[in-house]
């Protein structure tokens, strides 16, 4: 499975209901979980606005790591 992993972390975004999820993997899992998430746990609509405002959160999992 060749590409690169992306990582989202909802402890980095202000949110009412403060969570520690991390997900990790492909760009589109990593995405339709991050949405599905925000939806279900944080009460955002799913819109495409929303999927265009965490695809463009998403970062390299190599870079997260390099950072921490």
């Amino acid at each position: 499975m060749a590409g690169t992993r992306k990582v989202i972390d909802c402890r980095r975004f202000p949110a009412e209901k403060p969570c520690t999820i991390t997900i990790a993997g492909t760009e589109d899992e990593v995405l339709d979980l991050a949405v599905l998430h925000a939806t279900n746990v944080h009460g955002h609509a799913n819109t495409p606005d929303l999927r265009e405002q965490i695809r463009s959160l998403l970062q390299d999992e190599s870079a997260v790591a390099e950072a921490a």
